[in-house]
């Protein structure tokens, strides 16, 4: 270590030469784990949009989009890490024969709903916060299964390549949702998600059991949530990253409630104007998960500054005075936020140890998602308050300051530290046992 900054967070996979950008394609079981994964994607992306238009039409309020988001991330904030712990201690595959399960059934209940015309915001507000209790235990689990469809080389790529395939089906989702709702109405948007979950459900069956990595078998005991958090503090470029995560989650995420209002408001369009932000974020999106995907290794530092950009890129885009000028700052916000995700999920994923990586996933994901509870309806406020550009450019001022929080306080302990070292020194010499001086020899009389 060369210095008490991000240089201990220098992360290497088994191998240390750049691989190329779809090397862990070359892994049968994780070609089908996409492929089903893919599908689902664009279903997920297709309700996505489907559901923010369906409560701005319901409520005509930006407040009430950001409170279906917090309801969505609510049980992760209250129960992200036993989610983590449940995929640390049972078979992950089962985990998720089960939640994909759930969620296309609960994605077929909101169609019929919406379909017959029977779909009230109170109802939308019970399928967000009940999708959410799935989420919980969903997430984490599909975070680490990665770990098991490839081997530890490939584990970096493969989720940069995940990442790049779910939004590169944000092209498509938010295309095929709009054209939905602008012919059949919403809610064959969900009916079409739930159809969706098909397609995972069937390549979890297809995956080979006996090529899968297999991690330690991590038994119930008492105190396994405390050890986690005692872990992760033991390790502060862990906990840097996630704070910063964090706040990007809480306060930098809110596209749903921005870009509805952005659409609505400041550039006078409809469903279609917003599908058309969602499809250009995307692709911003996908070159920077294809840029993360070919690296093999991250510094703690790179993901501070990409921090700051990414803050940057959003105030951008909320002062853009037209059109064509915030289509390109999407561009660039998708890119650098992807790279971002993808970099600092696989960090951490590899800083870990594979007993407690389910777990510290799960406070990842709660710190990454479960301020949304509180960010999404306070960027909501401010947006309906404000104005659309004022709540955007709130997004992306909040995470710029938090990156150049942490630049600062990694920058103090790096000078700090050869002062450190020298007391600890001392303090060392000083408490080092006394060796006797010799005494003179006495001269014979």
């Amino acid at each position: 270590m060369k210095t008490a900054t991000a240089d201990i967070s220098v992360i290497g996979t088994a191998t240390t030469q750049r691989q190329g950008t779809f090397a862990s394609l070359r892994v049968r079981n994780f070609r089908i784990y996409l492929a089903g994964q893919s599908v689902a994607s664009t279903g997920t992306w297709m309700q996505s949009i489907a559901l923010d238009w369906l409560v701005l039409e319901l409520t005509h309020s930006a407040s009430a989009v950001g409170i279906t988001m917090a309801l969505q991330f609510l049980p992760m904030l209250l129960l992200g890490m036993y989610g983590g712990m449940i995929a640390d201690r049972y078979p992950k595959r089962a985990i998720l024969m089960v939640t994909q399960s759930l969620n296309g059934a609960l994605s077929a209940g909101l169609a019929v709903l919406t379909i017959t015309g029977h779909v009230r915001v109170e109802y939308v507000y019970l399928f967000a916060l009940a999708a959410g209790l799935v989420f919980v235990v969903d997430n984490p689990t599909r975070q680490v299964f990665v770990n098991e469809v490839v081997p530890a080389p490939y584990v970096r790529n493969a989720i940069a390549l995940n990442a790049a395939v779910f939004q590169t089906t944000r092209l498509l989702g938010p295309a095929v949702s709009g054209v939905l709702i602008g012919t059949v109405g919403t809610g064959w948007a969900f009916a079409a998600n739930s159809a969706s979950y098909l397609a995972p459900l069937i390549g979890l069956l297809l995956i080979r059991s006996a090529d899968l990595v297999r991690p330690p078998t991590v038994v119930r005991a008492p105190g396994q949530l405390r050890s986690a958090l005692r872990y992760v503090a033991a390790r502060p470029h862990v906990g840097w990253t996630i704070l910063l995560v964090g706040v990007i989650g809480t306060f930098g995420l809110n596209f749903p409630v921005v870009l509805t209002a952005m659409a609505d408001s400041t550039f006078h369009g409809g469903a279609n104007l917003y599908g058309l932000f969602n499809v250009v974020l995307a692709l911003g999106s996908v070159a920077g998960a294809l840029i993360a995907g070919g690296r093999t290794r991250t510094r703690l530092r790179t993901l501070v500054v990409m921090a700051m950009v990414f803050g940057l890129a959003q105030v951008a885009a909320a002062l853009a005075p037209g059109l064509g000028t915030f289509l390109g700052a999407l561009v660039a916000l998708g890119m650098v936020n992807l790279a971002l995700q993808a970099m600092a999920n696989s960090s951490v994923q590899s800083w870990v140890d594979p007993a407690v990586r389910g777990r510290v996933m799960g406070l990842y994901m709660l710190a990454f998602v479960g301020g949304t509870p509180l960010g999404g309806p306070a960027i909501g406020w401010i947006t309906s308050t404000f104005g659309p550009r004022a709540g955007m450019a709130v997004c992306g001022l909040v995470p710029m300051i938090a990156a150049v929080g942490v630049a600062v306080a990694l920058r103090r302990k790096a000078v700090n530290a050869p002062r450190i070292a020298k007391r600890q020194r001392v303090a060392e010499a000083g408490n080092a046992p006394r060796i006797p001086r010799p005494q003179p020899v006495a001269e014979a009389a």
